[in-house]
């Protein structure tokens, strides 16, 4: 774990488009401003746990297993692929 210090209206920056500033300090809170591009979800530890958990319990009902994660497609170079075995015929003239 990185542990760094910051101020209030200082920042971090984490890779190229995310940016965390100290917006407030008062006590023991402190006070974040996140900027980051609309694709990357950014969710309070305690609200994703819960989060997960509600999703876990919504999709298995009490003694099911868990459902299996689905194959991946087949990309077209697999679904075209010649058989290898044996040797290439020539058709008789």
């Amino acid at each position: 774990m990185l542990v760094l210090t910051r101020r209030k209206n200082q920042s971090i920056v984490i890779g190229d488009d995310i940016i965390v500033t100290v917006l407030d300090v008062k006590g023991d809170q402190i006070r974040l401003g996140i900027t980051a591009p609309r694709n990357v979800q950014v969710y309070r530890e305690e609200l994703l746990a819960a989060l997960k958990d509600a999703n876990t319990s919504a999709v298995l009902s009490e003694g099911a297993a868990p459902m299996a994660p689905p194959a991946p497609p087949a990309s077209a170079s697999s679904r075209f692929r010649l058989p290898v075995s044996g040797a290439r015929r020539r058709r008789a003239a």
